[in-house]
């Protein structure tokens, strides 16, 4: 057999495979002599057909079985052989006038490569990374949303200006319908809760979201709205009152410090405030990483340039999953993942380039504190190294699971790895700056 590659351009190629009689014959007439002890032809006992006639009914359709078979493990071994770095799979180009009598049968499959470019983790570039402190305003304001949680509810029958009002806004349109609580302060204009004032449970209030809160962001928390429908959202919305209370605010005493902590861990007015600061700035820290991993992601996509299959991908598209697609929608889908493609590709070659491995005992270590914040949330703060260690040997026995944690360590250490070499900006913002800068105002 001759195999050759023939390159289209520097990431498309074709592998053309000619086929000789001696690369199959062998198998095909185990295959005949096989076959006779079972063939059935009229006019002649079963067993006892001619083999002229058993290659003449089952020759030509085992012919094209053992030719395929050649083909398939000729081809895997070529492209293990070649060490080609494909994208996709081999794509068999379709003959209709194939004979396949002819002395040499000639196979060509069409193959998207891998690109080979530079990666610059370096690169100049105007990446910022926040810091995000959380001020006093934000600490005082979860101060009493403290107070309210953890204080005594009085229900009421009618809404009265110090209420938190439970209820559902909907809008059939927008496929708005999300249950929350408000009160007086959630809105921009405070007159705006004047129309819930001597409403009852079952009463209806409508309301326009244009200009309803302070940030258009708001309404991603309170109204469940998308991101990309946030600004400029002119639409009105009906909010069903379902309960209706006032709160008796909780003391900020050693008994409330105790629930919130843990016995002994906060001891005093100003522990508690010093602790709400830490823990807000600790996930103001983790979204802050993911908006530098995001911006470092565009930037490196944007300033690395590589050419893509594209043409050979879109056709690859259409022959997989279960149902296969038209070129229209080939092309809709391509268009849709390429840029997910390119930093798969970019992040590969960063960890290869700065030699990044994911061992046995990271996915281990990372799993171990995950699990150990998931039971601190639930109350269980001094778990025994048995039970925890107990919960990530199932966890990683979880094939699904291992994945899933798999990817987070990657991103961990590509974070990691971003920060040095990227060398980023620090900037030290609000938490309400820092969302201004996170959508782009």
């Amino acid at each position: 057999m001759d195999i050759k590659r023939v390159a289209i351009n520097a990431v498309t190629e074709t592998i053309v495979m000619t086929v000789v009689h001696m690369d199959y014959k062998g198998q095909v007439a185990k295959r005949i002599n096989e076959k006779m002890p079972l063939a059935t032809v009229k006019g002649f006992r079963k067993g006892a057909v001619p083999k002229d006639l058993v290659e003449k009914q089952y020759g030509k359709a085992i012919k094209q079985e053992e030719v395929q078979k050649v083909v398939d493990l000729a081809l895997e071994r070529f492209v293990q052989s070649e060490r080609l770095n494909l994208l996709g799979t081999p794509l068999a180009k379709v003959n209709e006038d194939f004979d396949w009598s002819a002395e040499e049968l000639v196979f060509e499959y069409e193959i998207g490569l891998v690109p080979n470019f530079e990666l610059d983790l370096e690169a100049k570039n105007d990446i910022v990374k926040y810091v995000v402190s959380a001020d006093d305003k934000m600490i005082e304001g979860q101060l009493e949303r403290i107070q309210k949680q953890f204080g005594t509810a009085i229900p009421q029958e009618v809404v009265a200006a110090d209420s938190d009002v439970t209820g559902t806004f909907t809008n059939e349109e927008k496929g708005i319908n999300n249950a929350t609580t408000i009160a007086a302060d959630l809105f921009k204009d405070k007159a705006t809760f004047d129309l819930f004032i001597g409403k009852k449970a079952g009463d209806v209030v409508t309301v326009n979201t244009k200009g309803l809160f302070e940030d258009d962001h708001q309404l991603m928390d309170v109204m469940k709205v998308s991101h990309d429908d946030v600004h400029g959202l002119e639409v009105e919305v009906n909010f069903t009152i379902e309960a209706i209370n006032t709160a008796e605010l909780a003391e900020l005493n050693q008994e409330l410090f105790d629930k919130l902590f843990g016995a002994g861990t906060v001891s005093s007015l100003e522990e508690l405030k010093a602790k709400i600061k830490e823990d807000a700035e600790t996930q103001f820290a983790q979204q802050a990483d993911q908006k530098l991993l995001g911006d470092v992601t565009e930037f490196l996509i944007e300033s690395t340039k590589f050419d893509l299959p594209s043409e050979f991908l879109k056709k690859w598209l259409q022959t997989v999953g279960e149902k296969k697609l038209s070129p229209e929608e080939a092309e809709v889908e391509y268009a849709r993942s390429e840029k997910g493609l390119r930093f798969q590709l970019i992040e590969g070659r960063a960890m290869a380039q700065s030699d990044i491995k994911i061992t046995f005992e990271d996915l281990k270590t990372f799993t171990t504190k995950n699990i150990r914040q998931q039971m601190a949330q639930f109350g269980q703060t001094n778990p025994t190294d048995e039970e925890v260690q107990g919960i990530v040997a199932r966890v990683l026995s979880n094939q699904d699971e291992v994945k899933r944690l798999s990817d987070q360590v990657v991103a961990d250490k590509l974070l990691e790895l971003f920060k040095e070499k990227a060398n980023p900006t620090t900037k030290e913002v609000t938490y309400d700056e820092f969302i201004a800068a996170s959508y782009g105002e």
